[in-house]
């Protein structure tokens, strides 16, 4: 992107789980109800001029997908994990794509909406490898596991007690590699849905040439890079809470309207943002600001137009 810009650009990570409602609302059909939703909030953004590039995480719907292939083992192969991921870049783009459409249509805006299904290469040296913590699918017994590990080549580990499941590796994402085509896309206009699920994660072997690889990439980490790389104007994550808050879920809580970098850092050395909730957020937030992203926010859906007005959500700057 260049001084060519016609308007500002803003990448927007939207998380697997809020496309689900609750445990009750899991099906296709109900996916796409709260997709109808945030598409409205997206379909705001474009209306106040911003350019929008959507990711997406992919976590719970790459779990039903691994059950299924459990379920139907006796019958059919088993899926690989990084068809899956591609497998959930196309369904969930085409929700996205459809949903946004429709609502860009019903406003008389005229934009296409195009799903690009990404790649993301990692170092297959990585150190994450060597140490499988992401956990993927579903509960089983110990014995299961055990047989799976010994089967499959899978490595498993109890998970709180709540019974055995299957861990991949998380490695760090180091190139998009349709990187180009997603940039001449924007470029001409198109709404882009890219690096879904953190991306299909992908390393060069001994020959140069690609390969997929069992592991799972972090969505907000690929979404920072990619903001990154387009020289975006601001980076959004979209989760459950309208602002990043001190103490959350305790009596003396407090929102936090705006955060320089080295305040978000202290915050998360100082434990207030934990590892499962909000901390890899701020961490990818970090990436963003340490790369030369100028602005990031964090917030809930129904609050993304406001919070590109600057009144609402958390807003993270450099310094």
């Amino acid at each position: 992107m260049g001084a060519e810009k016609k308007s500002k650009l803003v990448v927007l990570a939207i998380g697997g789980n809020s496309l689900i409602r609750d445990k009750d609302h899991q099906s296709v059909e109900d996916q796409f109800e709260v997709t109808r939703e945030t598409c409205k909030h997206i379909r705001e953004m474009i209306e106040l001029g911003w350019t929008v590039v959507v990711t997406h995480g992919n976590g719970p719907q790459v779990g039903f997908i691994l059950r299924r292939s459990e379920l139907s083992v006796q019958e059919l192969h088993p899926v690989p994990l990084p068809s899956i991921g591609a497998d959930t870049q196309g369904a969930i783009g085409y929700m996205i794509q459809q949903c946004l459409a429709n609502e860009l249509r019903a406003a008389g805006l005229v934009r296409p909406v195009v799903t690009v299904v990404t790649q993301v290469l990692v170092d297959r040296d990585d150190p994450a490898f060597q140490k499988p913590s992401k956990p993927i699918g579903s509960f089983m017994d110990e014995a299961q596991a055990l047989k799976h590990k010994a089967k499959d080549g899978w490595d498993v580990r109890e998970d709180a007690g709540r019974g055995w499941r299957r861990v991949v590796a998380s490695p760090l994402p180091r190139e998009i590699l349709e990187l180009d085509a997603v940039r001449l896309l924007v470029d001409a206009g198109v709404v882009v849905i890219a690096v879904g699920g953190g991306g299909i994660p992908v390393i060069r072997n001994a020959a140069g040439d690609l390969e997929g690889v069992p592991a799972v990439i972090d969505k907000d980490y690929a979404s920072a890079l990619l903001a990154n790389q387009l020289r975006a104007d601001r980076f959004i994550i979209s989760t459950a809470v309208e602002r990043v808050c001190l103490n959350y879920n305790k009596p003396d809580q407090r929102a936090l309207p705006s955060l320089t970098l080295g305040e978000a850092r202290r915050l998360l050395q100082a434990g207030q943002f934990p590892a499962g909730s909000m901390g890899p957020k701020i961490q990818a937030v970090a990436s963003y600001l340490e790369a030369g992203g100028q602005e990031a926010i964090i917030t809930s859906p129904e609050f993304l137009a406001k919070a590109l007005q600057g009144e609402a959500g958390t807003k993270i700057l450099p310094g």
